[in-house]
């Protein structure tokens, strides 16, 4: 049985939260890579939040929101956990991993057809257990309700975890991520960032991370590059993603509503969409692989950590910048996307 503890070391919220993961997760500066990028011209200090090390299957971000989203479902008496994504979801791994260790039954709802070749997360999800229900073109949890009215005429007491964990519930997992960061702020682990760069898909993480800045006064533009050109909750993501940063300030008591313009969301890295691997991809994944023998993933944070290659080359931050690259997981996938890392980049790296 998980323990469930209570929330918070501010006690804002008696919000009831699972320990499942690894925490702090390390936090370092990427000097091989500063010297390799100082060669182009004036560069920041670059660091990284090592949420790829959180310790459930093989690690990622998802585990901050799943502690509170698993230990809401342990607290109401739920026996299984229900949830959706694409074919290679990293939430999807870590939730399935999360159930088991908790004694949760656990069915995933995946876009696409069944393939005929089971590799990167999608192994790891039958190794956990899940049960799995194809859903075509719904990769975003549209089938969830249905399949969650049929496990209760089967008697059994499902918890539906949202697409993505994000909730405000969800969110709360980087919104104590922010209390942990300013935790190694204090103790000298890493100086204060100016700048802090993180995927931005479902919303759960960068809206907690906006919500916990603020409650932990840090002064920093959190950059969420976004990974999806698709539409979320029925409307632009950037609106559903305003409105869960501001769900979240009010679970929080935090006085304050978040507009547009508050939240940072930088749409120019899409490429092909989401999943769709391009050079800039390819480039970023072999570059930290390189110089920090670092993985990023295909889907998110390599496409992030291209965004701040393009950045920091294009004079978008100074010298005296302090930039965090928050590494939000995804490692299974790269072997998914064998073929398309193997391609060289239009530039060798």
């Amino acid at each position: 049985m998980v323990a469930v503890s209570p929330f918070g070391a501010r006690q804002i919220m008696s919000l009831p939260r699972a320990s499942l993961g690894f925490f702090p997760t390390p936090v370092h500066p990427l000097a091989r890579l500063e010297r390799r990028l100082a060669a182009q011209g004036p560069r920041p200090s670059l660091f990284i939040k090592r949420d790829d090390q959180s310790g459930v299957a093989i690690g990622g971000n998802k585990v901050r929101k799943l502690e509170f989203l698993i230990g809401e479902a342990l607290a109401r008496g739920c026996d299984t956990v229900v949830t959706a994504g694409a074919q290679q979801s990293n939430h999807c791994r870590q939730t399935a991993a999360a159930a088991a260790m908790s004694g949760l039954e656990c069915h995933l709802v995946l876009g696409g057809e069944k393939p005929s070749r089971v590799t990167g997360n999608l192994l790891l999800d039958q190794l956990f257990g899940a049960q799995i229900h194809w859903a075509g073109e719904h990769r975003k949890g549209e089938d969830l309700p249905r399949l969650v009215e049929t496990l209760e005429e089967q008697g059994r007491t499902p918890c539906l975890v949202p697409y993505g964990g994000s909730s405000a519930v969800g969110a709360s997992g980087f919104v104590a991520a922010m209390d942990e960061l300013k935790a190694q702020i204090r103790a000298g682990e890493i100086p204060a960032p100016t700048h802090i760069l993180v995927a931005s898909s479902s919303g759960g993480t960068h809206a907690g991370m906006v919500v916990g800045a603020a409650l932990n006064d840090l002064d920093t533009t959190i950059h969420g590059i976004a990974i999806d050109k698709e539409e979320h909750g029925g409307g632009t993501y950037a609106d559903w993603l305003v409105g869960l940063t501001n769900e979240t300030a009010a679970l929080h008591d935090l006085r304050k509503h978040h507009a547009r313009i508050d939240v940072s969301l930088d749409e120019r890295f899409l490429g092909g969409g989401y999943g769709v691997v391009g050079d800039l991809e390819r480039e970023a994944i072999a570059l930290l692989a390189r110089t920090e023998g670092i993985l990023v993933d295909p889907v998110y944070t390599g496409r992030v950590f291209g965004a701040l290659l393009a950045m920091i080359r294009a004079g978008e931050f100074s010298e005296d910048d302090r930039v965090l690259f928050w590494h939000t997981g995804g490692t299974p996938a790269v072997f998914a996307y064998a073929e398309e890392l193997a391609m060289r980049p239009a530039s060798d790296t």
